[in-house]
């Protein structure tokens, strides 16, 4: 038995953003329409951090994997970083790992994926402008995703320190087609002009306020998963004509955006995916996509890093046994 082992580089050339938009739109769709086995992720704590396994199965083209998140924050202190991830793509005839490679890189990649789907299929079709909150790895794969669907033509960004942004906005001008970058000092020139708004930052409290959203604005917010954060307000919710997530079990678990606001979620993106839900319906309406993450994202995203490895001899084969 023979398994590959596959590195961040490995996994970026294997998986980019278009193929990955569309392999996670292929993943949407099977867990909203219940062809996934994806058990609610497990948590498992030490006395120094905690990891996370999230398990998922899609039988329609034999996607399986695991991946496998540590938090520990203390690790900066040991020059090692403080959240790792690791992805194991099995296969599901014999049970037998095939691959097992870098889960940050994936990660990046399928979440940012997610947000391009959702502004796929919410935003507006003459979307130009993107409020950018965050300057850190999500940030910059949510902006890659979202260029992939509409043609960005300008960037408003603020970070949380002004050397970030500019960092960011440095790395952006070297993009193909890269908009034009403004770094912005208040929130509110963030949002006022926006088509397409993007949260992707660790803040605990709302970001904006909700009022500078201009009608016909699509919001995606994908920095914070746990009840007690949130980077939106109650009114951006009490705004939005329609509430899509990627799962309305894990969102309503984990999505403080959404659980303190006590806001009703309108569908899945993989029920618009699928035809059984709507999406946008106006120019006029406001859209807002919240993601936490789900385990078939991993499992997909890892069966098409595996394929594209396997064509082109990526990573390192290593006979087990």
């Amino acid at each position: 038995m023979k398994i590959r082992i596959l590195s961040a580089a490995d996994v970026r050339i294997a998986l980019p953003m278009s193929k990955a938009i569309d392999a996670i739109r292929h993943a949407y769709g099977q867990l909203s329409a219940g062809k996934a086995n994806a058990p609610p992720r497990q948590h498992i704590s030490t006395h120094k951090g905690v990891t996370l396994l999230m398990p998922a199965h899609l039988p329609e083209r034999n996607e399986f994997g695991i991946k496998v998140v540590s938090v520990y924050d203390d690790n900066p202190n040991l020059d090692l970083p403080r959240i790792t991830a690791t992805v194991l793509v099995l296969d599901p005839a014999t049970g037998l790992p095939k691959a097992f490679m870098d889960g940050s890189s994936l990660t990046a990649i399928r979440t940012g994926a997610g947000g391009g789907v959702a502004a796929d299929l919410l935003a507006r079709q003459d979307a130009k402008t993107v409020g950018l909150f965050g300057a850190g790895v999500q940030a910059r794969a949510q902006l890659q995703a979202v260029m992939a669907v509409r043609d960005i033509a300008s960037v408003n960004l603020i970070s949380r320190t002004e050397a970030s942004a500019q960092q960011l906005a440095t790395e952006i001008a070297a993009w193909t087609d890269a908009p034009e970058v403004n770094l912005v000092s208040n929130p509110e020139q963030v949002v006022e002009d926006a088509d397409i708004v993007i949260c992707a930052t660790t803040s605990a409290t709302p970001l904006f306020d909700g009022t500078a959203l201009r009608p016909g604005t699509h919001i995606t917010a994908v920095g914070t998963f746990v009840p007690e954060k949130r980077e939106v307000d109650t009114t951006t919710l009490r705004r939005s004509n329609r509430i899509v997530v990627d799962s309305r079990e894990a969102c309503l678990e984990e999505a403080g955006d959404l659980i303190i606001p006590n806001a009703t979620i309108d569908a899945e993106i993989g029920e618009i995916v699928n035809g059984d839900k709507q999406g946008r319906q106006s120019d006029a309406e406001i859209t807002f996509f919240k993601s936490v993450g789900v385990a078939v994202q991993d499992a997909v995203a890892g069966a098409v890093v595996l394929a594209e490895a396997e064509a082109k001899g990526l990573g390192t084969l290593v006979k087990m046994g």
